[in-house]
This record gives structure tokens, C-alpha cells and sequence, in this order.
């Protein structure tokens, strides 16, 4: 059987994962009682505050977003986008951090048009029209489009398709709408490690504690992250119900 492991896990975090799972497997073997430290859970609403006024939609690349339009969610809000989102869909904010994500969107002009964000570095303070974070936070696109609505001083945002663990049978495989095309892994390749993106979720969350953060699950079984659980302004709704409170 080969080895488990993450693209981009560094050797720390996979020693630390490791020694978890060593610990987990001991305690499941063990037929007296064990000690736990209980983590508080996770707020599930049933209900999703709908406010036209001041609101925006944060979108990941994870597949739980799949069965909800953007199109649909204009009437609704500010939407911030993630990297190949404006082949299908003009975001009013696009952010993109790979440089070859980048290169693809300013090979079309779409920049000229449209308001996109990203790092500076070399390549991408020659690109005119391009809008630069500044400071330079060096986030993933998801926490960065995530920090840049919540710079913009929304009273609630919506956060879909922040998966962040993988699919398959596992949760091994990649897990992204767009895997398969160009600048993206193939489905069928390894889920890259996700807890720089989890880190940097918290932080931003953590910094904006009068924003109310809702982020949009496929299911009450979905994973949460252990960094997200019992941050006060955070709450998780699923699909279904998300698209019922907004008439989807």
C-alpha cells in the first residue's frame, strides 16, 4: 500500500499528522475509557440571513459550489471570484495569485476590462491596469479574495467553496471544479495540503470579528477544519439550505 501523504504537506505537518493518527489508531484499540479533548462543535444554522444592503459572496474553486449559479447571486451582493471563475463568469472582483493563472488571464485582455487582483511581484507590476494587494499578505487566492471583501467592510459574507479537504474514497484526490483544464491538476491527482489555507481563513476571520462570516457547506457531514470550530463570528450552512433561503 503506498504512503498517504499531501502535496505541499512540509515534514513538521506530516509528522504531526502522523503522530495524530498513530495516537487516534491507539485509542480506538483501547477498551477502557480515554481521555478526549472535546472540541466545541461547529454551528450548523438552518437559516441564512439574506441582507441586500451589504453583503458579498466569496467564491472558492471546491466542488460543494458546484450546483449554485454566480449568475444567480448578483442580485444579491458583491461577488469576489477565484482564478478560472471568469472563464464562465465576470466577478466583480477576480483574484488570482499564480503567476500562471495570471499569465492566462492578461493573455486575454480580461484585466483591461475588469477589476483583478493579485501579489506584486516582478512579473506582475509590469502588467498595466492590474490592481496590486498592498500590503503583500503571500495568501492563497481563496483567503486573499476572503481579505479583500472583508477590507471592503461588508456587514456579512458568504464563503463558498472553501473546501478544503480532498474527494474520493479518502479525500485524497483533488477537489476543485476546474480540475482537468489548463493551469489546474488532473482529477485524478493528489489533493495539495490544506492547512495554510485553513491558517489563513482563521486569521482573516479573526481580524474582522464585526463581520458576520457564513460558509456554505455540501452537508452536514462536511469537513470543518479545526481552526474554524468556535470562532463567534463564523456559522456553516449547508447547500440546501442556502439555496433555499435565497430562492435558488
Amino acid at each position: 500500500m503506498s504512503k498517504k501523504y499531501f502535496e505541499g504537506e512540509t515534514k513538521s505537518q506530516r509528522r504531526a499528522r502522523k503522530e495524530r493518527e498513530k495516537l487516534s489508531k491507539k485509542a480506538s484499540l483501547v477498551k477502557s475509557p480515554v481521555i478526549k479533548t472535546v472540541l466545541p462543535t461547529p454551528v450548523v444554522v438552518t437559516n441564512v440571513e439574506v441582507n441586500l444592503k451589504n453583503s458579498a459572496f466569496v467564491l472558492g474553486n471546491g466542488t460543494s459550489r458546484a450546483p449554485i449559479s454566480p449568475v444567480d447571486l448578483k442580485p444579491y451582493g458583491t461577488i469576489y471570484g477565484c482564478n478560472a471563475l471568469y472563464r464562465e463568469f465576470r466577478p466583480d472582483h477576480l483574484i488570482a495569485v499564480d503567476t500562471k493563472m495570471i499569465k492566462e488571464i492578461t493573455s486575454t485582455g480580461y484585466h483591461l476590462e475588469n477589476r483583478v487582483w493579485t501579489n506584486p511581484n516582478r512579473y506582475s507590476r509590469e502588467i498595466p491596469k492590474i490592481n496590486l494587494f498592498n500590503p503583500n499578505l503571500g495568501w492563497s487566492s481563496g483567503p486573499s479574495a476572503l481579505n479583500l471583501a472583508s477590507e471592503h467592510n461588508y456587514e456579512i459574507i458568504y464563503i463558498l467553496g472553501f473546501d478544503y479537504e480532498g474527494v474520493g474514497k479518502n479525500h485524497e484526490l483533488v477537489n476543485n471544479v476546474y480540475s482537468g483544464t489548463v493551469n489546474y491538476k488532473n482529477i485524478n491527482d493528489r489533493a495539495t495540503y490544506y492547512g495554510n489555507w485553513t491558517r489563513q481563513t482563521s486569521t482573516c476571520i479573526k481580524k474582522y470579528p464585526r463581520i458576520k462570516y457564513i460558509r456554505v457547506i455540501k452537508d452536514q457531514s462536511s469537513f470543518v477544519p479545526d481552526v474554524l470550530i468556535g470562532l463567534p463570528n463564523l456559522t456553516h450552512v449547508t447547500v440546501e439550505k442556502f439555496m433555499k433561503n435565497f430562492n435558488l
